[in-house]
């Protein structure tokens, strides 16, 4: 069976060499506006490609603001900071994300709280988030604690894993209810809509990701979406070391970050947001051919789900035990098709593992199964470029 999968991925990608898991895809206008800031010298992080830039992820995602950052750790560091997150805080995230989620929320020495995953979206649980905050949480003053510990829990920080989209809807309704801040880490998912709204844009603000291996990419980069002024406009100031603005004098008014997006990388991002739609309905052609395929097979290929349109940033199939895992992960990859395995969990963590969860049997199932498998847009035009 490994070798038909094997087989069937170099048919995808109609090549017999390496194939990468994600590889970025260079074919538009990014040599031409990276060119374009070396001759302007404004390559630093003044520039018109920044302003661009952030129009652009503007007009995109229907947000009324957007801060150009680093990285995305970058930006969900910055925005648990602009909501108010404190030392000693918790934040409800959950164990099956990236590293980036947890370490951002450690940077303000704030706690992750660990609310498991949902089988089919891989992201936060509606479900198990209601059931915690109905059992552990309670309300006072206006501010949610935890009953067990007494420490306020401050936000919550959903990751739209792999793309796919968390019922985010029913977790902003929770958020709500018990007044905690919603940050969704939305680094994974640009480009994938749920229920008419793209996902980053439900909360009180959003972070995206536009590192090497993204959907788009500038080299690195980050993005904070939001439709509020106040934070809009907090985010842009400590991103840029909160200089208060004169003709000359440096003052500054509080400790900030050196975080604003240079112009270079804000000029290939320009590029890359040229093509997205582009790059996403290659990316969708191919989760369609491998959903035909795996459906076949006794692996469960992990689909979109009602009333959403994913990105399909790494697809992901779930085998039918940790055995299997791990003998296909070394077989694909034997045989020069990268495949992975999910993250470690979180809570597994050496620096992690006291912090309080509560019944992850999903996400410990998902990890102990789900490997990605190659998801790079293919393009007719474009395959002399990604190999």
């Amino acid at each position: 069976m490994f070798e038909d999968v094997v087989q069937f991925i170099r048919n995808q990608f109609n090549t017999k060499e390496f194939i990468p898991l994600h590889a970025p895809v260079f074919k538009g206008n990014e040599k031409k506006y990276v060119l374009d800031t070396i001759d302007s010298t404004f390559v630093s992080s003044v520039g018109e490609y920044v302003n661009r830039f952030e129009k652009m992820i503007c007009d995109y995602t229907g947000t009324k603001y957007a801060i150009a950052i680093t990285n995305g750790t970058a930006a969900l560091h910055l925005a648990l900071i602009i909501n108010n997150v404190k030392q000693n805080d918790l934040v409800i995230t959950q164990p099956l994300s990236f590293i980036a989620t947890c370490n951002a929320i450690s940077y303000i020495n704030a706690r992750p709280l660990f609310i498991d995953v949902d089988k089919n979206t891989l992201s936060l649980s509606a479900e198990k988030l209601k059931f915690f905050l109905e059992e552990k949480a309670f309300l006072s003053n206006k501010e949610c604690f935890h009953k067990e510990t007494g420490e306020r829990i401050k936000a919550c920080v959903p990751m739209h894993t792999f793309g796919q989209a968390a019922e985010i809807d029913t977790i902003a309704e929770l958020c709500n209810k018990y007044n905690i801040a919603l940050i969704e880490d939305a680094a994974e998912s640009l480009g994938t809509i749920y229920k008419g709204k793209h996902t980053g844009t439900f909360g009180l603000c959003g972070t995206y990701s536009f590192n090497g291996n993204k959907t788009i990419t500038c080299g690195g980069g980050g993005m904070i979406v939001t439709d509020d002024e106040k934070i809009a406009k907090t985010a842009k100031h400590l991103s840029t070391q909160a200089k208060v603005a004169h003709r000359w004098n440096f003052e500054h008014d509080s400790i900030a970050y050196n975080y604003r997006l240079p112009n270079i990388n804000a000029a290939l991002a320009c590029a890359q947001m040229e093509q997205l739609e582009t790059f996403i309905t290659a990316k969708r052609k191919l989760a369609e051919a491998y959903k035909e395929f795996f459906s076949n097979t006794s692996y469960t290929f992990i689909s979109e789900q009602k009333n959403v349109r994913s990105n399909y940033w790494l697809n992901a199939v779930l085998l039918n035990d940790e055995s299997e895992r791990d003998a296909f992960l070394a077989y694909t990859n034997d045989n020069n098709v990268m495949t992975r395995p999910c993250w470690m969990l979180m809570n597994k963590l050496p620096m992690f593992k006291d912090c309080p969860s509560y019944d992850l049997s999903n996400a410990e199932w998902i990890e102990r199964r789900l490997v990605n498998i190659p998801s790079s847009p293919i393009l007719n035009d474009l395959k002399d470029q990604m190999f």
